[in-house]
């Protein structure tokens, strides 16, 4: 089956300033292979045929084809062409590098969205006391998102933090840290947990899931230097579309 539902024009993908040509084109096909435009054993263009359709080099276009079977999702087949693999494309977010979701999908050159469910400041419960260290006459702040890659929901997020460092957390729109930064009150460092459970009732519903699926449960607190706690954050990623990866080093 050919990949004509896909547009590979420049214009479709191409944004200046945006990164390389060919991590650009590689994140618009990523991007339609996770939403279900491109399925398992979709076929692509032949690398001079792209090359005219994206209006970019050969070299470019074998970059980004590489690129797109380093992730798994594409597989080359001699004198056939390349494929769409017979596997669920997973996103990657390394647990070393303390960055958003917004920088981590923007970085593989694919479009995020986020959808706030709810937010406000409110006082905070036994979790949050005891993650960010405030007392029941504090107040926190919570934003509930629901985040995207695509068109394809991946991850449920409930944050909290101190009154003091979000005190109007209306103006969470898409990035968290984004805001953040506009006051500088951005974590340095932070201590996250990974563990596999369960998504179920309106949480499986949101994610596009059935009751009971298997998905990634993160907890992460972040920091000050100085040591103080000031994000709390507990989500749940599909499983089956995102991996959390990690470097370890020899000391």
């Amino acid at each position: 089956m050919s990949s004509d539902r896909l547009s590979y024009a420049s214009p479709a993908w191409f944004q200046p300033g945006n990164g390389p040509r060919y991590l650009q084109l590689s994140g618009h096909i990523s991007e339609a292979i996770v939403s279900g435009v491109l399925t398992t054993g979709d076929c692509l263009p032949a690398e001079r045929e792209l090359a005219g359709l994206a209006d970019i080099s050969r070299v470019t276009v074998r970059k980004a084809i590489a690129q797109l079977v380093a992730d798994g999702l594409i597989e080359q087949r001699k004198g056939a062409g390349s494929f769409v693999r017979n596997a669920t494309p997973k996103l990657e977010q390394s647990l070393s590098a303390l960055v958003s979701f917004t920088e981590n999908m923007a970085a593989r050159g694919m479009t995020s969205s986020s959808k706030v469910l709810s937010s406000g400041l409110f006082t905070p419960n036994s979790s949050e006391t005891f993650a960010l260290g405030v007392s029941s006459v504090d107040r926190v702040a919570r934003v509930k998102r629901l985040r995207s890659a695509g068109d394809s929901p991946v991850a449920l997020e409930h944050s909290s933090l101190p009154e003091d460092i979000l005190p109007n957390p209306s103006k969470v729109h898409m990035s968290l840290y984004a805001v953040l930064r506009q006051t500088g009150k951005v974590p340095t460092r932070a201590i996250q947990r990974v563990t596999a459970v369960n998504a179920t009732g309106i949480d499986a519903e949101l994610l596009g899931l059935r009751d009971g699926s298997a998905v990634l449960k993160i907890d992460r607190t972040g920091y000050f230097r100085t040591g103080r706690p000031i994000e709390f954050s507990s989500g749940l990623y599909r499983s089956d579309i995102y991996d959390f990866v990690s470097e370890i080093r020899q000391k």
